[in-house]
């Protein structure tokens, strides 16, 4: 009995350590054990530092006149200046459609091709022709988008063959269809489909080779034919794969690379191609409105958070899958 009470007399003064301490000596304990692969990422992580993070301090200049003499610190305060004249600007309403549509259309037929692929090419059986189709699709994305962007001018120019093709079915005569703004968003999304869809469906076929095979077999015992088989069994257990990059998707809805937009696009095309991506460029490099083109950056990657943040919670309310 007394040694109980001693030992219960000692356990009351001792104090349990602080989480910051305990967390703290897993740390030492883990960077002793593994130093080596922490050094790994300390170029990684410098990376991020420099070029991600150091920069971000310029969003400043949206809210200043800069001037390039001055410097950041004494060009006049403007404050949201910048951002009004866009939001009151004769070209608002159209860029924002244009970028939202652009990507809509981009979600809606870029992002789904890869899958369609990617199940056709996990039910062929020929393992040669399979081998073939992966080649042939994945040979485009290895391809400069200065020279994907000459070959759209080429075979849609007034002899091309696509546009010989398409007077033939419509029994119209056309001239350069990258002239029609209507042909615009059509050209720019089945062309990036071209150049990306065998790469993008490389991580879908992944997913589906991680499938349990016994899922198929137990169909098939029950007489399940192949397609039933892809939407029952192959679409849920990919389905996590599809959420994540359909969230990342939905996250650059209001974002689309400049590049190959000012390749393509022409003053003809400039009502549905025009998106925000090009306007920066115009007024920022051309026309050297630095301030006002770093406003109308910042509001696109805000909408673009915005939804990525909407998207991440409605994904996981309905299922188990987000990114946080």
């Amino acid at each position: 009995m007394v040694v109980l009470r001693k030992n219960r007399e000692h356990g009351r003064g001792m104090t349990a350590p602080s989480p910051k301490r305990k967390t703290g000596h897993v740390i030492k304990k883990d960077f002793r054990k593994n130093w080596f692969v922490y050094m790994l990422a300390v170029p990684v992580v410098a990376w991020f530092l420099i070029f991600c993070y150091g920069p971000m301090w310029g969003i400043l200049i949206a809210f200043k006149d800069y001037k390039p003499l001055l410097g950041f610190a004494d060009s006049p305060w403007v404050g949201l200046k910048h951002f009004v004249d866009f939001f009151e600007g004769p070209y608002f309403w159209r860029i924002v459609k244009n970028t939202l549509l652009l990507n809509v259309w981009g979600i809606v037929f870029g992002f789904t091709a890869p899958i369609i692929l990617a199940l056709m090419l996990n039910e062929a059986r020929d393992g040669k022709f399979k081998k073939a189709v992966q080649t042939i699709t994945y040979m485009p994305h290895f391809i400069s988008l200065v020279v994907v962007c000459g070959m759209v001018h080429i075979f849609t120019a007034d002899e091309g063959i696509i546009t010989q093709i398409l007077q033939f079915i419509t029994g119209k005569d056309y001239s350069s269809l990258l002239g029609y703004s209507s042909m615009f968003r059509a050209i720019y999304t089945f062309s990036g489909i071209w150049q990306s869809i065998g790469w993008e469906s490389i991580i879908y076929l992944a997913a589906m080779s991680s499938i349990d095979p016994a899922l198929y077999e137990a169909a098939e015992i029950d007489g399940v034919g192949r397609i039933k088989k892809m939407w029952h069994i192959t679409l849920p257990q990919i389905s996590p794969v599809i959420v994540i990059l359909f969230i990342f998707a939905i996250g650059g809805l209001m974002s689309s690379g400049y590049e190959k937009i000012i390749l393509l696009y022409n003053p003809l095309t400039y009502d549905t191609a025009d998106v925000i991506a090009s306007y920066v460029y115009r007024r920022g490099l051309r026309e050297a409105s630095l301030s006002y083109s770093t406003a109308v950056g910042l509001f696109s990657s805000v909408v673009n958070f915005a939804l990525l943040w909407a998207t991440n919670r409605i994904a996981r309310r309905n299922s188990e899958v987000s990114l946080w």
